[in-house]
């Protein structure tokens, strides 16, 4: 059977279909398999934002302009008001049971990316709210698979991760019931306890959520795909798409506008990093496969590059210093430079002379110009963020990815130009040229057009 052909015909709930993957998921769906009956995506009105201006922001993201000229395209979408933070995830008794009589395939992808959320919320986003959706699913009548994205860094204090499942620290269960009765201070000293030896909530709560995942073994066909470091993408929608500042993203911006120019790394260390488009593709093959093969366990999925075509820390620096040339910010603070430090010592000192004290220099002029300060705070929260990615720029992982790497193998030749996976693909200084382009242009918002006066200030 071929991959679109098994598509063809069922309807699908996306979780989290408004993140960076979700986005380029439902966008790969509906392009790549024409036959595909419905998307349903779950949607919640959110800072203001009632559902239907949610809607129309979300149709209007770059990321559908190659499947903007089908005038019908978007009518396979389907919004269902839900919340993964909700009791009952917030739907309609209505809504519920359209799900549980019309859905073959659920992508639970909605999860905080944010790695030093407080541990009440990283829990009841990345735990409880995969627990409402693995209830949901477990009444689902017609279900063929359930693909759940975690991460490939989920056990952080293994450095070797096989494609299996390990047992969390904490019984997922015991922790949602304390985190409901303990305050906030109680919490806060308990958390560094808790989370360790993972270095952050985030690991932590990925960690327990795969437990949770894996007790509905055996009730339903079940996958879980684990990225590593999510990146731009390498050519859908388009080369270059990236909507966020999370990881290398920010790193590069802040490089690139000449904020960031000390950062703690091993340089010498490779960087495990997955185009959004390989990630996804990737999904839609595994549950492709959990749909046909139905195993009996879990199937688990390093979506991560290992040692295939690999590339260092060093060796990807060099290229974004060389192409940042070519492809200026235009609002820079400082000439695009610094570097990478394996001393703690010496980054430290770096931070101060090169950070902090031109920060409080500018900030002064701007107090005495009678301009409201900003560089101290920007640097302040850069240097939190920074703390955090430390930990994975100075260690270095292993993914075993032998199930990824043959996703691809029992699919036909065309099918696997279409959804396809292969790292090998990768040409690096190409790939992070049009990555400094994406962030440019997506990120930070500066269209093609303001480059030449971009490389006249660049060149000044």
């Amino acid at each position: 059977m071929e991959v679109a052909d098994f598509y063809s015909g069922k309807n699908v709930l996306v979780t989290g279909a408004t993140g960076f993957i979700g986005k380029v998921l439902v966008e790969k769906l509906l392009r790549s398999c024409p036959g595909l009956q419905r998307v349903y995506i779950m949607m919640r009105p959110k800072k203001g934002q009632g559902l239907k201006m949610r809607w129309n922001q979300f149709i209007s993201s770059r990321v559908f302009d190659n499947i903007r000229h089908d005038p019908h395209i978007f009518e396979k979408l389907h919004v269902i008001r839900g919340d993964i933070l909700a009791e009952d995830l917030g739907m309609s008794a209505d809504d519920r049971r359209l799900l549980e009589e019309d859905c073959h395939v659920v992508f639970h992808s909605a999860a905080c990316v944010k790695f030093n959320m407080f541990i009440r919320d990283a829990v009841n986003m990345n735990v409880v709210g995969t627990q409402r959706v693995l209830q949901l699913a477990e009444n689902m009548n017609n279900l063929l698979a359930f693909i759940h994205l975690s991460t490939s860094y989920c056990r952080s204090d293994i450095p070797s991760l096989d494609e299996e499942l390990y047992p969390s620290k904490h019984n997922p269960r015991d922790i949602i019931h304390s985190i409901q009765w303990m305050d906030y201070q109680l919490l806060k000293h308990l958390e560094p306890k808790l989370i360790s030896p993972q270095p952050n909530t985030y690991s932590y709560t990925k960690s327990l959520a795969e437990q949770l995942v894996s007790e509905y073994q055996g009730k339903f066909p079940i996958a879980i795909a684990r990225p590593s470091i999510v990146t731009a993408s390498l050519k859908e929608p388009f080369p270059r798409w990236v909507d966020n500042l999370n990881g290398p993203t920010g790193i590069i911006v802040g490089a690139a506008k000449g904020v960031i120019r000390s950062m703690l790394c091993d340089d010498a260390q490779r960087v495990d990093a997955m185009p959004v488009d390989l990630v996804v593709n990737g999904c839609i093959l595994l549950a492709f496969r959990t749909a046909t093969q139905r195993p009996k366990d879990i199937l688990v999925c390093n979506v991560a590059r290992s040692d295939v075509n690999p590339i260092t820390w060093r060796e990807s620096v060099e290229l974004a210093r060389k192409y940042v040339q070519d492809y200026p910010f235009s609002v820079p603070l400082w000439y695009p430079g610094g570097s990478a430090k394996t001393s703690e010592a010496h980054h430290a000192i770096a931070v101060l002379l090169t950070h902090m004290l031109p920060a409080y220099f500018v900030d002064c002029c701007l107090v005495l110009m009678g301009k409201k300060p900003f560089l101290v705070g920007i640097h302040k929260r850069i240097s939190d963020g920074m703390k955090v990615l430390q930990y994975y720029t100075i260690k270095s992982w292993h993914f075993k990815n032998d199930r990824f790497m043959s996703l691809r193998e029992n699919i036909s030749k065309d099918e696997d130009n279409i959804f396809y996976t292969d790292p090998k693909e990768m040409q690096w200084p190409s790939y992070i040229r049009n990555y400094l382009k994406g962030a440019r242009e997506f990120c930070c918002g500066e269209r093609p057009e303001t480059l030449p006066q971009a490389r006249l200030l660049h060149n000044r």
